[in-house]
C-alpha cells in the first residue's frame, strides 16, 4: 500500500494537471479584449487572472485621475493646421469635476464671454467641435488623429468649422452651450470615456443637430470606443462624417437619424 504521507508531499507531475486550469474555450479569448475563459482554482478564479483584474482596474482609475495636457493637444492640433482655443468649464478641478456633473456640462462665465465675444469675429459656421479628457485623459491621445481624418473629409466637402475648443473637465452637454453661443449648425464633443476593465483610453465622440440648451441626449448620436483595439481613428472619422453629413442634409439628429 502507499504511503498516504508520501502522496500528500509529493508534487502532481506538470501533463497530469489541466493546461493552467483554463477554460476549454480559452482560445476564444484571443479575439476579444472581453475577460472571457479565465478559468478557476477550486472554487476561485486563477493567481494570474485576479493579478490581471488588478493591474486592470488600477489602469482604469490611473485614467480618470491622470492631469489633461491641453497645451499639448492644443500644440499637436496646430501643427496639423486646426486653430485652437481654450475653454473652462465651471468645474475647476478632477475633484469637483467627478462629485459635480453638472459644473462640467457648463462653461465658466469667463469662457462663455469669451465664446460670445467669438461668435461676433467669426460669424456662424457649420460646425462646432470641442475636445475633452472627460472620464479618461488617456483616451485624449486619439483626439488628433481622429480630427485630422475628419477635418480633412468635412473641409474637402466645403463645411465651415470653428477652431476646435479644447475644455478640460467637460461633460457631454457641453456642446450644447458652446454650439448654441457660436450659432453652429453641428456641434461634436469628442471625450474620454468612462474606463472599463478592458479599456482604459476609449474615446467618444456626441454630436447634435442645432446644438441649444433645449437639447437632451435623446437629439445626439454617438461613436464609441475609439481606439487602437476598437474603432481606429481613422475609420472613426469616416464614420463620423457620413453621420455629420447626414445630419446637416436631413436637419436632424438623435434617435431621429440612423446611421445606414
Amino acid at each position: 500500500m502507499a504511503d498516504p504521507e508520501a502522496q500528500r508531499s509529493s508534487p502532481v507531475p506538470a501533463d497530469s494537471r489541466r493546461p493552467a486550469n483554463r477554460d476549454s474555450w480559452h482560445p476564444l479569448g484571443a479575439h476579444t479584449d472581453a475577460r472571457i475563459a479565465l478559468g478557476r482554482a477550486g472554487g476561485s478564479l486563477r493567481t494570474e487572472s485576479l493579478l490581471e483584474f488588478k493591474v486592470a482596474h488600477a489602469r482604469a482609475r490611473d485614467a480618470v485621475y491622470q492631469p489633461f495636457d491641453g497645451p499639448s493637444l492644443a500644440s499637436q492640433l496646430q501643427s496639423l493646421g486646426l486653430g485652437t482655443e481654450m475653454l473652462s468649464t465651471a468645474a475647476h478641478d478632477r475633484a469637483s469635476y467627478l462629485a459635480r456633473p453638472d459644473l462640467g456640462r457648463r462653461l465658466a462665465p469667463e469662457s462663455a464671454a469669451r465664446l460670445r465675444e467669438l461668435a461676433s469675429i467669426l460669424g456662424p459656421r457649420d460646425l462646432a467641435l470641442i475636445v475633452s479628457d472627460g472620464l479618461s485623459a488617456a483616451a485624449v491621445v486619439h483626439a488628433a488623429p481622429t480630427l485630422a481624418g475628419l477635418t480633412a473629409i468635412l473641409g474637402g466637402a466645403g463645411m465651415t468649422i470653428h477652431p476646435v475648443f479644447i475644455a478640460p473637465f467637460a461633460r457631454v452637454k457641453l456642446q450644447d452651450e458652446v454650439g448654441g453661443i457660436l450659432g453652429a449648425r453641428l456641434s461634436l464633443i469628442l471625450l474620454g470615456e468612462r474606463p472599463g476593465l478592458s479599456a482604459h483610453d476609449s474615446l467618444g465622440a456626441y454630436l447634435t443637430f442645432a446644438p441649444g440648451p433645449g437639447r437632451s441626449d435623446a437629439d445626439r448620436n454617438c461613436v464609441s470606443n475609439i481606439r487602437a483595439g476598437g474603432l481606429a481613428p481613422a475609420d472613426a472619422a469616416r464614420k463620423l462624417a457620413r453621420i455629420l453629413f447626414e445630419s446637416k442634409r436631413l436637419g436632424l439628429s438623435g434617435t431621429a437619424l440612423r446611421d445606414a
